[in-house]
């Protein structure tokens, strides 16, 4: 397991309203996902593929505040996404909801951890 941060979600319930805050307030570059409720945030200098090109950047995105995803979550990156639930769930953790692809460049997870947490596991395919 990797176990580094990569990747936040700060659930709104106002996309236009917190895109023009976090634009205007902070500079991060955002890009609406159609169909998708989802838009992607850059918070610095990215890569041909959407990457932090430099140390320092976590991406993330904005979300609807809906079901569980209430309050910011963080994003770890796991090696092996079925092993991670189960060491999670050894922990005293819990999956929340089922795993899903992710377009094809990884498999998303959400998982509580024993403070009733939610924490976001990824998994990359390439």
């Amino acid at each position: 397991m990797s176990g580094k941060v990569v990747h936040f979600e700060i659930p709104v319930d106002d996309r236009d309203r917190a895109s023009a805050f976090y634009s205007g307030a902070f500079g991060w570059q955002l890009n609406s996902m159609p169909g998708m409720g989802y838009t992607l945030v850059s918070t610095g200098p990215a890569t041909e593929s959407g990457a932090p090109a430099e140390p320092g950047h976590i991406n993330g995105g904005i979300m609807m505040r809906q079901g569980p995803y209430q309050h910011p979550i963080v994003t770890i990156e796991v090696d092996d996404m079925s092993a991670a639930l189960r060491t999670v769930a050894d922990h005293g953790g819990s999956q929340v909801g089922e795993t899903h692809d992710v377009g094809g460049m990884g498999i998303a997870g959400y998982v509580e951890d024993t403070e009733a947490n939610l924490i976001g596991l990824w998994q990359s395919l390439r």
